[in-house]
């Protein structure tokens, strides 16, 4: 394949954030023209399930681009052309912020693996608002992830994510609340029983009022998906208060999982340069496990009534059908996306589809959580 043999070796002799920032121009130069875009899409989008309802959308495929990609939503429409189902940009936050100090991304290709400390480095809600209204909206479901302004103190996250909600949510399909970066300090206590639950409560509450005030217009009178993002590093008995949280403030789903603070799962990459890498999530293959994992916890504790979106050490179609027995509805790449490339999302669709047919199920939705208990 020419990305592995040739354009991912060129990118991994850069440091990660120059290749990234270099793929991106490139992906927007190749593809701002629409009738590039739709030759794209020609060949990569792949619909073979038929459209799928989740959360009151619909979604063309299952496979999704998940936050940290495209962080200010600057290509939204030339990645929905390389065939995924839908695209999740930020994670953005109220204050515009250069996040940690770099070097803060390293790549781990003996394991397939990133370790992440960026700090949700991104241009503020504000910006992203006015690039999505300026550029137009991509091809496919757009989910926007919040997460918390890293000069707000804890106590007032809630007004810090309720301002930037307000921001982006004319904008988004369903919106997720990044509670679980490894990145942002004292971020992960917003996970605790009462302050998620204070939060989650302040963000439906005022998601609603908004949806009241739309009045006639049918699209903005209702309430915007809301779903939360969770860390792989919890307990059963966490998970299990997350459950009733969601429950309880009728939240539509649950992204499982973020980056993970572990690093036991590493195999091939000497200890050495691992620890000169210092803190930060870690993601890509090393995840895969202890990910559906919690997806599996996440569908048996809601007994398959709360929507999961799986991520974590996705590359390929296995990988996918894997989350999907477990419990999710969806997929999401990151890791996987920058190792194999830009025909990611339609290698995975396709070899689902074969798989789906191989394992005589009729549907996509008969296999989810199939696998579960």
């Amino acid at each position: 394949m020419l990305y592995r043999s040739l354009v991912r070796p060129a990118l991994f002799r850069l440091a990660p954030e120059t290749a990234h920032e270099f793929a991106m121009h490139a992906l927007v130069a190749a593809l701002k023209p629409e009738a590039a875009r739709r030759l794209a899409a020609r060949r990569l989008r792949r619909a073979p399930f038929g459209a799928l309802e989740r959360f009151g959308l619909s979604f063309d495929n299952p496979v999704g681009l998940a936050a940290g990609f495209d962080k200010n939503g600057r290509a939204v429409r030339e990645l929905a052309a390389l065939g995924f189902g839908f695209l999740e940009v930020g994670t953005v936050t109220r204050l515009a912020q250069p996040g940690n100090p770099q070097p803060r991304l390293f790549r781990l290709p003996l394991d397939r693996a990133l370790i992440n400390r960026q700090g949700f480095n991104n241009e503020g809600a504000a910006a992203l608002a006015s690039r999505l209204e300026s550029r137009g909206r991509p091809d496919c479901v757009l989910g926007i992830n919040i997460g918390k302004s890293r000069v707000v103190e804890l106590a007032e996250a809630a007004a810090d994510y309720l301002a930037s909600f307000e921001i982006v949510r004319p904008h988004a399909d369903y919106i997720t609340i990044n509670v679980s970066s490894p990145n942002t300090p004292n971020l992960r206590e917003l996970q605790r029983a009462d302050a998620l639950d204070e939060l989650l409560s302040a963000l439906q509450t005022r998601n609603r009022e908004l949806s009241r005030a739309a009045g006639g217009d049918a699209a903005a009178a209702r309430p915007v998906p809301l779903l939360v993002k969770v860390a792989p590093d919890l307990e059963e008995g966490d998970l299990e208060m997350i459950v009733d949280v969601a429950r309880r403030n009728g939240i539509d789903g649950i992204i499982a999982t973020n980056t993970t603070i572990a690093r036991e799962k590493l195999s091939n990459t000497p200890a050495s340069v691992v620890s000169g890498m210092g803190g930060g999530g870690l993601s890509g293959a090393p995840l895969r496990a202890r990910s559906t994992e919690v997806i599996r916890a996440l569908y048996r504790l809601s007994r398959g009534t709360i929507k999961l979106i799986g991520v974590g050490g996705i590359f390929d179609a296995a990988d996918a059908w894997e989350k999907i027995c477990a419990g999710a509805s969806l997929v999401q790449l990151y890791t996987g996306f920058i190792y194999e490339g830009v025909t990611a999302a339609r290698d995975i669709n396709e070899g689902l589809a074969e798989i789906l047919r191989r394992e005589g199920f009729r549907t996509l939705d008969e296999a989810v959580g199939c696998r579960a208990e």
